[in-house]
């Protein structure tokens, strides 16, 4: 199911658990809003393809990987994500300077971006790090 020019449903739901992961009418509904709000409008400003590398999660999925009971992954409102050649800290300051409208932006361990939307967007910018082996979020992008 393609839900904009350059993204289709089945990135955001594949998964390496081998567990289902099938969103419902109001996940997917979600997973179009970040594409079109956000994602597809950074593609066009990169000009290059941004790679989902964990998008919607179900139940089990969000288990298997350790992830946070109420994660926007869980309703289809968040994505990870990296661009080929881009630092996540570049890519993260793009998608600000941009003025996209997202609810959560998070780079995560110089690694990857996650990015939600939501209805009411808080524009949340925080910097994932590991402390102590423990991972720690810092207020704003560092």
């Amino acid at each position: 199911m393609l839900l904009t020019p350059n993204f289709h449903l089945e990135e955001f739901t594949r998964t390496a658990t081998g567990l289902p992961n099938v969103p419902n009418r109001a996940e997917r509904a979600a997973l179009q809003a970040l594409a079109v709000h956000v994602l597809q409008p950074l593609r066009d400003s990169i000009g290059k393809p941004v790679y989902i590398t964990s998008g919607f999660r179900s139940a089990a999925v969000n288990r298997a990987v350790g992830g946070v009971a109420g994660s926007q992954h869980r309703n289809g409102q968040a994505a990870d994500i990296q661009v080929e050649g881009m630092s996540s800290m570049a890519l993260a300051r793009r998608i600000v300077a941009l003025q996209l409208p997202f609810d959560q932006l998070i780079e995560e361990f110089g690694e990857w971006v996650h990015v939600s939307h939501a209805p009411q967007p808080r524009r949340q910018q925080l910097t994932a790090v590991r402390r102590a082996g423990r991972t720690r979020y810092l207020h704003g992008l560092r």
